[in-house]
């Protein structure tokens, strides 16, 4: 039971202290589900992160669900699931309350956009750790360089990119296999 109830704050916790969607809680899932607790490895993270952004619904939520079943199976998805869009669901219903009294005042606009800048920062080093982790060959520069134009002026969408990127992933090592084997 305990191990619920610790899927469950982590990811309360989690969606409670980060701001700006899934990319912003990308640092705070590294560090709480790799580093702290060992759910998960990098790589792990890694792929959870790429199969949540390809399914419907929130990344971050399909991210949670992803961990909490591969820790605990399809209870521990659920409690992940529970634990990170609780915070979500309390907040949205208190701002929602105050809001129309309160969005117009020139604090609340300045303090809208300090946030905004402080997610860019924290998407911007998700980014530059999922490279270091993700990114470990020419072969996977040239497909980041190639996936980044494509999402960046909307050419393919990204289900696309994800697919062609893992069909030439398991060609490639496929070919390395049988090459390795003569």
């Amino acid at each position: 039971m305990n191990e619920y109830i610790d899927l469950f704050c982590t990811f309360f916790r989690i969606g409670a202290f980060t701001f700006g969607g899934g990319y912003a809680m990308l640092p705070m899932l590294q560090k709480e589900v790799v580093e702290k607790r060992h759910w998960a490895t990098d790589e792990e993270i890694l792929d959870y992160y790429a199969v949540g952004q390809c399914t419907p619904g929130v990344i971050f939520v399909n991210t949670a669900t992803f961990v909490g079943h591969s820790r605990k199976g399809v209870l521990g998805g659920i409690i992940a699931t529970l634990g990170v869009v609780a915070p979500s669901i309390l907040i949205i219903s208190l701002i929602a309350t105050a809001i129309s009294n309160f969005s117009e005042l020139a604090i609340v606009q300045h303090a809208l956009h300090g946030i905004r800048i402080a997610v860019c920062v924290l998407i911007f080093n998700a980014v530059l750790k999922l490279f270091k982790t993700g990114v470990k060959d020419s072969l996977g520069t040239i497909l980041f360089l190639l996936a980044l134009v494509g999402t960046f002026f909307s050419l393919v969408p990204t289900i696309v990119i994800v697919i062609v990127s893992a069909c030439i992933g398991i060609s490639v090592q496929a070919m390395r296999t049988k090459k390795g084997a003569n």
